[in-house]
């Protein structure tokens, strides 16, 4: 009979070993503050299953959501091809049920994958409990659960990076305070697998200084003033962000923010059903008009795109000094016909009430939309530092050209719907009238 040995095929890292070595001295409740990246999962995985064969009895591991469950543990894979379920050895499993994401294994014990956004019925005495990105998590089901832990003498791991002041903060406070729980914080300066250079890539990159510190730091700070983190957030736990193909029976549509000085950017998305896909994103600087209409109908070719509608501010209407015509007429003379996205008397943050209204049918291609993702995750109001208080306009750097190009898709599909125009002329009229009256 060969051997097993538990955690199987794992080898803790230096900053994992206090969590494993706590837990198994008698802690009973865990709250781990790691950085991204840095195993959260893997580790309290591997030591829930060592318990499942030591104690007989239900476990649960539960993610914000069902749908985050299946991808981030039960079909993960690590680096190195590595199934993160596959760290229970298979001869030790008794049967599995893939739509119930549900293990039993040998000696009776039962692990069920759960999302947090689902009711957990109490009926179920668990033993030991992972709350997985517990920062993104309704927090109701912590304390729906907890009293079932106590009653079993069972364990609670909480595990995450911070999101903001939140549910996970509370309780990280309150951990750190308390003899009965383990706390641990573990930073990229602490782990070694991120290096200064590694950081500041991430810089050039593009992530702002407050993301930075929230997922590499682990600090508490960085939903401060930002307009659409949270719900580019609950989009990655629904699956709305990840691979999202061009739809051929669809036309693809533009929204451009043009740059006088700084940079354009170009979203291309496609209107299906009622879901908006945003499948490209271009963005450059220093080029004049010419360059970007021909990079989109290069764009049109190489993919066998056939062009929609492409939306636009109304400041494209203005007359040049140098030509004496505006951009609007020089795109149409090129061949691309823009229809202008109405002004608002607010018209930015009415703007942005618009794409958060929106954020729940939207769909974003992860690779190829990356940049705009970025510039979305860091736009943000701009922080009066004399008054100690946040405005109502935006902060004004490179996170805006993007953001304002994806504001100009929603706005567009929410003004002119999914044909050419759902509205006719008069009505556009109107509503221009409208706003300047407001």
């Amino acid at each position: 009979m060969v051997e097993t040995f538990l955690p199987y095929n794992f080898e803790p890292r230096s900053y994992q070993l206090p969590f494993l070595k706590a837990m198994d001295s008698g802690y009973r409740f865990a709250c781990l503050k790691w950085a991204r990246r840095h195993g959260k999962d893997k580790t309290a995985f591997c030591y829930l299953i060592r318990r499942m064969f030591d104690e007989v009895g239900n476990y649960a591991y539960i993610f914000p959501t069902a749908s985050l469950a299946r991808k981030a543990a039960w079909q993960n894979i690590d680096a190195n091809g590595f199934k993160l379920l596959d760290h229970i050895p298979k001869e030790l499993v008794k049967r599995k049920l893939d739509q119930q994401m549900f293990i039993e294994l040998t000696n009776g014990s039962t692990l069920t994958f759960f999302g947090s956004d689902k009711q957990i019925s109490v009926g179920t005495n668990f033993k030991g409990i992972v709350f997985s990105e517990f920062a993104l998590q309704n927090p109701e089901a912590y304390y729906y659960l907890r009293p079932v832990i106590l009653e079993n003498n069972g364990f609670i791991i909480l595990a995450s990076t911070p999101r903001g002041k939140n549910a996970f903060y509370d309780l990280w406070q309150m951990a750190k305070n308390n003899p009965n729980w383990f706390a641990q914080e573990v930073t990229w300066k602490d782990g070694g697998i991120f290096t200064e250079e590694d950081i500041e890539e991430e810089r050039k990159n593009g992530m702002s200084e407050e993301m930075i510190n929230s997922e590499y730091n682990t600090e508490f700070s960085g939903l401060e003033g930002s307009y659409y983190i949270r719900s580019l957030d609950k989009m990655r736990l629904n699956g709305q962000i990840g691979n999202v193909p061009f739809d051929p029976s669809a036309r693809v549509n533009t929204a451009w923010d043009l740059g006088y000085r700084d940079s354009t950017a170009i979203c291309f998305f496609q209107i299906c059903g009622n879901e908006l896909h945003f499948i490209d994103y271009l963005e450059a600087e220093g080029e004049a008009l010419t360059y970007y209409i021909n990079r989109v109908e290069q764009k049109a070719r190489e993919n066998n795109w056939i062009l929609g509608n492409h939306y636009a501010p109304h400041d494209i209407s203005v007359h040049e000094l140098s030509s004496g015509i505006s951009r609007k007429a020089l795109a149409a003379s090129l061949g691309i016909n823009f229809t202008i996205v109405p002004s608002l008397k607010q018209k930015v943050i009415e703007g942005i009430e618009m794409v958060r209204g929106l954020f729940p049918r939207i769909w974003i291609d992860e690779n190829k939309c990356e940049r705009m993702i970025k510039a979305l995750e860091n736009y943000r109001k701009d922080y009066d530092e004399k008054r100690q208080i946040f405005s109502d306009r935006p902060v004004h750097d490179w996170s805006e050209h993007g953001s304002s190009a994806f504001r100009y898709a929603c706005m567009g599909v929410k003004f002119f719907g999914s044909g050419s125009s759902s509205m006719s002329t008069e009505q556009l009229y109107e509503l221009n009238a409208r706003s300047r009256r407001l």
